[in-house]
């Protein structure tokens, strides 16, 4: 055990200024020399030794120095002890060193060494952060940005703390990473956008973080930002078509008109039939000279930057062969004005007959009650002939012409 302390403890000799030395492991700061001791080699002149690097990207190893001074395209180079030495180390120095020495025995010595590169970028940053979010639509909340970093590491939202997934539904993130073609570093954002629930927290707390990897393992969490949410009352979209009830007789002109009670103005386009129309954006569609083709259902959709897209009722186009424009079956305004008529017309049929038969009863009842009242008017005139018959025979005996 304890030889082979030793001999681990033999294996790595080497001077780094801002590496990290673990047995035959090397951590070590991009940008920050780095020298490698060769085991073996002989401390007095000539030496006999050889630097090999492989990176891994392919199978072969490449000579970086040889005691004869050649170093090929590498600016690493041999130190009078052997050494190797590496002025500024780079993406492109990740991998396995080698340096295989003879000793002045005949014995050939091999050292091995396995070098982490690793850049910490700055903390990340929130991008073009929003201000304010709309409830029930989808709002972008801001990019996360971290940039010159080795490895690449990873972005994470965070909402009051807690970390977002991706749902595809009131969450999406969209990330991209990038790699600077000459230095090898990394740039890697991500975008988020949340549709806030109605009711929810009216100003939720979003933050991002940036998770490093391996050889250096930390976290760096950006500063947080505090959006406004609000929740806006639903616009009513109206449809207004003249003539009323879109029937027209055939070559006449019928005009569409999508009401919105908004400023700005939103954009509007026009569906015909479920298909949306390839026409110019505007709030006045006018249908001219209109034939078979142009009937149907239409229906137009407002596009508001803060309210999203709402769609009005539809209403019906048809041509009336009747030559009269008005409301027909089928449209909005004549389904509802036939009805009206409908109601009214049974109304005013059973009023009607409610008049005729009152009056027929009225009537029988007037004519028995002048039958009964008859026979009451012949006994009285009786008895009133009786009563002058009976005043007659006093009268004349009163009179002055008797004896």
């Amino acid at each position: 055990m304890a030889a082979r302390a030793a001999a681990g403890a033999t294996v790595l000799v080497l001077s780094l200024w801002g590496a990290v030395v673990d047995s035959q492991n090397i951590t070590a700061r991009i940008g920050e020399p780095l020298v490698l001791n060769c085991k073996g080699a002989s401390k007095k002149l000539p030496q006999q030794l050889e630097w090999k690097l492989n990176t891994g990207r392919t199978e072969a190893w490449k000579v970086l120095s040889t005691t004869q001074g050649d170093s090929g395209d590498s600016v690493a180079r041999i130190l009078p002890n052997g050494s190797l030495l590496l002025p500024a180390v780079g993406v492109q120095d990740e991998g396995t060193f080698r340096c295989r020495a003879m000793s002045r025995s005949g014995k050939e010595i091999k050292s091995n060494y396995r070098v982490q590169v690793y850049k910490i970028p700055g903390k990340p940053e929130i991008t073009d952060p929003a201000l304010e979010l709309t409830a029930g639509v989808p709002n972008k909340v801001g990019t996360c940005v971290s940039s010159g970093g080795y490895p690449a590491g990873t972005l994470t939202w965070h909402l009051d703390g807690k970390p977002l997934i991706s749902d595809g539904k009131g969450i999406s993130i969209k990330e991209e990473t990038r790699r600077h073609p000459e230095t090898g570093l990394f740039t890697i954002q991500s975008e988020l956008m949340v549709t806030p629930v109605l009711g929810g927290a009216p100003h939720p707390t979003f933050s991002c973080s940036l998770s490093l990897g391996p050889p250096r393992r930390r976290i760096l969490h950006t500063a947080p930002i505090k959006p406004n949410v609000w929740e806006v009352v639903p616009l009513e979209i109206r449809l207004v078509v003249e003539p009323e009830g879109g029937a027209v007789a055939p070559g006449g002109t019928v005009t569409l008109t999508c009401e919105a009670p908004v400023q700005p103005p939103p954009q509007i386009h026009w569906i015909k039939d479920g298909m949306p129309l390839p026409l110019p954006r505007s709030p006045v569609l006018r249908l001219q000279e209109v034939g078979p083709q142009d009937q149907g259902t239409y229906s137009c959709v407002a596009t508001y930057p803060t309210h999203g897209s709402q769609e009005s009722l539809a209403v019906s186009v048809s041509i009336n062969d009747t030559g009269e424009e008005g409301p027909t079956a089928g449209s909005v305004g004549g389904t509802g004005l036939g009805a009206l008529a409908l109601a009214l017309g049974i109304l005013g049929g059973l009023g009607t007959a409610a008049i005729i038969i009152g009056l027929i009863v009225w009537q029988r009842r007037r004519h028995r009650g002048e039958k009964r009242k008859t026979p009451e008017n012949q006994e009285e005139e009786e008895e009133r002939a009786e009563l002058n018959q009976a005043e007659e025979p006093e009268v004349a005996e009163g009179s002055p012409g008797g004896p």
